[in-house]
């Protein structure tokens, strides 16, 4: 069961943490020291704090995950608004200002979970336990130094050059952090984290195991953060109003060798594997069981009633079950599911990739009923509240869940290996393809057709960029759902040929436009759906047991068959199943996008991406210098996408001028 010594409830007053001036001109640090760590304990409670401030839902508990969430190819929120909100903070749509509401509560929190970090690290090294190199207290500075390095690296990689400083600000000369070039901040972080790792322990060493900062976590860490060191990034232009270059530092193959080598680490430790199926992996999460020694290298730990939102934003939509009371069939309460996956992403998946069942199509009703979701995207069901066989919330829940979320998974260091190896050696080895294969094999474990999609399709990439393209294609299959996939494509400077896509795939399909369907897909996608709600088998096949499912029909190569959600559904066809009489299917339009009104594709399908490209309702592309897609466009000469946030306003006021926006904020 999950550790329950990781205790949030109360600690955040317990907490050391305080912020410098940019964050709060009136909260100077009020730890002193004198209030230097004198034992184990009370060093524990301290680090403690250090957890509990990065479980803020304005960051990890939540926004990361949501409202900072960028749209891809692979999770994708809309937009029916053509104009920019009042709230200037549509940061999944590019189109965000600097006093945008959210923005500065993320930077504050964040932010806090850095100085209480420095703050414990500077109270561990003043203490006499570290002056004798105790190997506990050595392991808390290794855990606060991972915490520190995880807040700063999504701060890099969301605002570019940052605030940065390792000291308290207590101890600062100047309170207002001066800002730091991203590149010397990473490299910073990574001497850091090399220095320590040789003083923690692995995670089946730790009490609280992968809830807690492991060698292996900060191994990893090093690893993430070399490739983001050595990718490509959004980089200031001549002035604060050119929208940036898209540029990776001259040095980047030293930092893919540190990754690779520090992934390496990883691997032949031998102290994590992929043996627990795909799916398992997250319904165990979701059931608050923690496996130390499998995918989950470091799980952010959160504490049921108290925070995360795990499982309440992804999953299925669920409605209000209060007013059935404890008999509803509904006991696990409401789900918002506002995490959404790509519309076309499932179709992405082979038909017997496991790491499908991940896309949800439904949610359920205030009685449990499960309906049909028919949208412009699709839920992420990894998680979900739903999945907890005991219910555990109860029905009048919401939010808050307790729900870890795997921060790092091994799944990550076996594709980052792979990555960085066939990058440094022009070319895919034994070693990448045999980490390669060992995600893939997990997909397919009980596939019919496993040989071909593990060995034969791994050892078809002969050359470094066919190699590349698996691991493209392989890294969104892989973590969908996990606000992964935009920060990929930035560092390997693609998003913008991404995004591109995506708007003229949603807006040509959208609008029946087959001049837009450059790469022949448009027919691949099912429109007529039929489908049923029967009682639940109750044998495992879907994540939940209990409450009743939808089936579907479908055919395949002229034969009637019935299948469930989980196969190829729906596809178009000569057979047609009844829908009327006793045995009546129902049916919904799937993609029905047109705008009988326009002639052309709805406002979801033109205004989702707005920030980077759009098309009003008059059929006029609103964005200059982006072109309309034909086979002729030359993707690799498109504008840069802004995906790079604003400092907040309040926090370049409290700077005195000392910090300031570029990209043409």
């Amino acid at each position: 069961m999950k550790k329950k010594n990781i205790i949030f409830l109360g600690l955040a007053m317990m907490s050391i943490s305080s912020c410098s001036d940019f964050l709060n001109v009136d909260s100077p640090s009020k730890f002193t020291d004198n209030d230097v760590v004198g034992s184990l304990d009370e060093a524990g409670r301290l680090l403690n704090g250090v957890y509990a401030d990065i479980a803020s839902s304005n960051t990890y508990g939540n926004a990361y995950l949501t409202t900072f969430n960028l749209n891809s190819d692979v999770e994708f929120t809309t937009s029916t608004n053509e104009l920019k909100s009042t709230s200037h903070n549509e940061y999944k749509l590019f189109d965000c200002e600097a006093d945008a509401s959210n923005l500065l509560s993320t930077w504050n929190d964040a932010y806090g979970a850095v100085e209480s970090a420095n703050n414990f690290i500077t109270a561990a090294q003043n203490s006499h336990l570290y002056q004798v190199g105790d190997s506990s207290m050595m392991q808390m500075i290794g855990e606060a130094k991972c915490l520190r390095a995880m807040s700063y690296l999504d701060l890099v990689i969301m605002f570019g050059d940052i605030p940065f400083s390792m000291q308290r600000a207590y101890d600062s000369k100047s309170l207002v952090m001066p800002i730091e070039n991203r590149d010397t901040i990473l490299t910073t972080l990574i001497n850091d984290l090399k220095t320590i790792a040789p003083h923690m322990s692995c995670a089946y060493n730790l009490s609280s195991g992968v809830e807690r900062c492991s060698k292996e976590f900060c191994w990893s860490l090093i690893a993430r953060m070399a490739l983001y060191r050595g990718g490509y990034s959004l980089r200031p232009g001549q002035s604060t109003t050119d929208a940036g270059i898209m540029k990776r530092p001259e040095d980047y193959l030293d930092y893919y060798r540190i990754a690779r080598n520090y992934c390496d680490s990883v691997i032949k430790s031998g102290t994590h594997s992929l043996n627990n199926n795909y799916y398992d992996v997250f319904i165990k999460e979701c059931n608050y069981k923690v496996v130390n020694s499998d995918d989950p290298i470091f799980e952010i730990p959160f504490t049921q009633n108290v925070s995360g939102n795990i499982g309440y934003i992804q999953g299925p939509k669920g409605n209000d079950s209060s007013a059935g009371g404890t008999s509803a069939p509904n006991l696990w309460g409401t789900s918002n599911g506002n995490v959404r996956l790509n519309a076309f992403y499932r179709f992405t998946f082979n038909n017997q990739d496991t790491r499908r069942n991940t896309v949800g199509y439904w949610y359920y009703d205030y009685d449990g009923t499960p309906v049909i979701l028919n949208d412009y995207n699709n839920y992420c069901n990894k998680w979900s509240k739903f999945w907890d066989e005991s219910h555990t919330l109860g029905y009048q829940s919401a939010g808050n869940t307790g729900i870890n979320f795997p921060y790092m998974r091994y799944a990550d260091v076996l594709l980052m290996f792979a990555e960085a190896d066939n990058e440094l050696n022009n070319g895919p080895t034994a070693a990448a393809k045999s980490a390669l294969k060992t995600v893939r094999e997990r997909a397919f474990r009980n596939a019919t057709n496993k040989a071909m999609m593990v060995d034969t399709y791994v050892d078809g990439a002969g050359s470094k960029d066919s190699f590349f393209k698996l691991i493209f294609d392989e890294r969104a299959w892989e973590f969908g759902g996990e606000n992964l996939r935009w920060k990929d494509l930035v560092r390997w400077n693609l998003y913008s040929q991404v995004i591109y896509k995506t708007f003229w795939k949603y807006y040509g399909f959208g609008s029946r436009d087959y001049t837009y369907d450059i790469d022949d897909e448009y027919d691949k996608y099912p429109t007529d759906v039929f489908y049923k709600i029967v009682p639940n088998p109750g044998d495992g096949s879907y994540p939940n047991k209990v409450l009743p499912v939808l089936k579907f029909f479908k055919y395949e190569s002229d034969t009637l068959t019935i299948d469930n959600l989980w196969e190829n559904f729906g596809l178009n066809g000569k057979y047609m199943p009844s829908t009327t009489g006793s045995d009546a299917w129902k049916t919904a339009v799937w993609f029905d996008w047109l705008d009988n009104n326009t002639g052309i594709a709805k406002a979801q399908c033109r205004c989702s991406l707005r920030g980077y490209i759009y098309i009003n309702d008059e059929r006029t592309l609103m964005t200059k210098s982006i072109p309309e897609y034909s086979s002729s466009v030359n993707l690799n000469s498109l504008p840069p996408v802004r995906y790079i946030l604003p400092i907040p306003s309040d926090a370049i006021s409290r700077s005195n001028g000392t910090y300031k926006n570029y990209y043409g904020y």
